[in-house]
């Protein structure tokens, strides 16, 4: 059996102190234990009851965290027209292109990590599914990286809009800021991210949706949050 170190033994005690928690608690108790030498994520960890195999229970979306992420956003952005290319560049993203970028990419290049794409680009960047794929990168009318107005979809990613997709396991781990912000700032956008999630449930799923979900930091250990309690208070009106 491996050997626990005093450091993780010590903060394991702290998440085990109770079974469930409120998202106060549980930002609070994340934020105590994120005691390594760098600024730790933190990010919550969803089980949800859908099959994704079937289309219909894929559970996908955005969301505008009210605090950010706490780290730098690199976006790449497809477009023709001058004009596009212009207001996606002022409004910060990383690299602007549209043939040229496609090609880019085909060669391997992904160093960014939001893709937007206007309608017309998308059956050039569409081609480009098995690279942009496997790796989350795929604009995606849902998400609202596949937009005419790409100096809007700029500044609302760099802003702290982030993107959440189930995988093919049910699970999802979405970003909620870092060890550095306050305990409220970490419970406000976990707030965003719970209340989005919840209100993307299929309208096929039977049964319990949301059954389980975890705060933690990267090398802290996680808040089991009351998902009972979140349905209600998050579901659709």
């Amino acid at each position: 059996m491996a050997k626990v170190s005093k450091r993780m033994a010590t903060v394991l005690k702290k998440a085990q102190v109770k079974p469930i928690y409120t998202i106060a608690e549980a930002a609070a108790g994340a934020k105590e234990c994120a005691t390594a030498k760098f600024d730790e994520s933190v990010d919550l960890a969803f089980f949800l009851g859908v099959d994704p195999r079937h289309a219909e229970q894929m559970v996908r979306g955005s969301v505008s965290l009210p605090h950010g992420t706490g780290k730098k956003v690199r976006v790449a952005v497809f477009c023709k027209q001058e004009a596009q290319q212009k207001a996606a560049t002022e409004a910060g993203a990383e690299v602007v292109g549209a043939e040229d970028l496609v090609e880019k990419v085909t060669g391997g290049w992904t160093d960014f990590d939001v893709a937007v794409a206007t309608p017309d680009m998308m059956g050039q960047v569409g081609k480009l599914g098995k690279i942009l794929g496997p790796r989350g990168l795929m604009p995606s009318p849902k998400a609202g990286t596949v937009t005419p107005n790409v100096g809007q979809a700029v500044k609302e990613i760099l802003k702290g809009k982030i993107d959440f997709r189930v995988d093919k396991n049910a699970n999802m781990h979405v970003p909620v800021g870092k060890a550095s912000f306050t305990a409220e700032q970490i419970a406000e956008n976990a707030t965003a991210v719970i209340e989005a999630v919840v209100k993307a449930r299929p309208s096929s799923v039977k049964g319990a949706y949301l059954r389980a979900c975890t705060l933690s930091s990267t090398m802290g250990p996680g808040f089991r949050l009351d998902t009972a309690a979140l349905t209600e208070a998050f579901k659709k009106s």
